[in-house]
């Protein structure tokens, strides 16, 4: 819905925008807000800051329609406006648009003419919302990621990867924040919000520290992928460090935090998955490694990391661990042995 502000103070142009917009405010498509001058107008503005655009008369009492103009423009840049006025000789036509308006409108007011000139501004408006969110979202977005990550971006070679599919030999790490969904029924959820990601920036150093690639979040889980040599060695390192300093924070909210780990490894598929017309895909691993992985870390208990026998078998020389014993893993038709990490 566009929000419209009308500053004239002539008294039956409300109701006359009203019935000359009547489908249109029905329909949802435009909301009007009315002032009397050019004070009243920066108030309306003050309390509704996603106003779109204003529709202003020159002369009125207490601040007229040039001072507004040029008080705009401080107050939100992005609110463009068209004078609408009698005075339409060219001096104050000049004047206007020197001060920012996007057009004028001549008095007695042919709606025609006035219902075309909105929609442009309108849509001008919109134009320059847009523009401004994408700066902001490429501004983000180069706080985050190298430069030349970004030119690789832009490449064909990019483009040709993202419709690479393969089969790759790796490790994934489900990593799990125990009980956390108690705490967001009882507190505040700015204080819930901030504090898990002070539990995920903890973790994802540790990730990093290992080589891994943090694939995602879930909720107040995190998923990690660890490629390269000796990738179910580094999973396990960099889940034994989250533990640790999980386990040295201090109680936060009547929180003590803990976590419960899954980690598998094997043959896994890596390829770019979602949906083209959301626009939205994720390049990530699917499989039964990565499924049996996310059951493991659904059966650990707080500050255990459980791994398979297949992958106790390649580390046992390097980590301590415990059998566990057989389990039947959820969908899974045949048990599973499981074994914890210790140290």
């Amino acid at each position: 819905m566009t929000k419209i502000l009308v500053a004239d103070d002539e008294a039956d142009l409300e109701a006359l925008i009203r019935q000359k917009f009547r489908q249109k405010i029905r329909e949802q498509q435009y909301e009007f807000l009315f002032a009397l001058n050019g004070n009243e107008a920066l108030a309306k503005i003050q309390e509704n800051p996603d106003v779109d655009i204003v529709l202003s008369d020159i002369n009125m009492p207490e601040m007229d329609g040039l001072t507004l103009l040029s008080k705009l423009n401080e107050v939100n840049p992005l609110i463009k406006a068209v004078i609408v006025s009698a005075y339409g000789d060219m001096e104050n036509i000049r004047t206007a648009m020197n001060r920012g308006a996007f057009d004028f409108v001549t008095k007695p007011v042919n709606f025609e003419d006035l219902s075309i000139t909105m929609e442009k501004t309108i849509e001008h408006a919109r134009q320059a919302r847009q523009t401004l969110q994408a700066i902001k979202e490429n501004n983000i977005l180069r706080m985050y990621v190298d430069e030349n990550v970004l030119k690789f971006m832009g490449s064909k070679e990019y483009e040709n990867a993202l419709m690479e599919n393969e089969t790759v030999e790796a490790s994934v790490a489900f990593i799990d924040i125990c009980s956390f969904t108690a705490i967001s029924e009882s507190e505040k959820p700015d204080s819930v919000v901030q504090l898990l990601n002070r539990y995920f920036d903890l973790m994802v150093k540790e990730i990093i520290n290992e080589d891994g690639i943090v694939d995602k979040f879930i909720g107040d889980c995190v998923m990690a992928v660890f490629k390269g040599p000796y990738h179910l060695d580094r999973a396990i390192d960099a889940s034994l460090a989250i533990r640790n300093k999980i386990n040295e924070l201090p109680d936060e909210l009547g929180f003590s935090p803990k976590v419960s780990i899954g980690i598998n490894s094997g043959e896994m598929i890596s390829g770019n998955i979602g949906s083209a017309t959301l626009r939205r895909l994720d390049y990530t691993v699917i499989g039964d490694v990565v499924n049996t992985a996310q059951r493991l870390q659904a059966a650990a208990g707080e500050n255990q990391i459980l791994i398979t026998a297949d992958c106790y078998e390649k580390v046992k020389q390097s980590f301590q661990c415990n059998k566990i014993g057989s389990t039947q893993l959820k969908n899974k038709s045949v048990e599973i042995t499981l074994y914890e990490v210790i140290n």
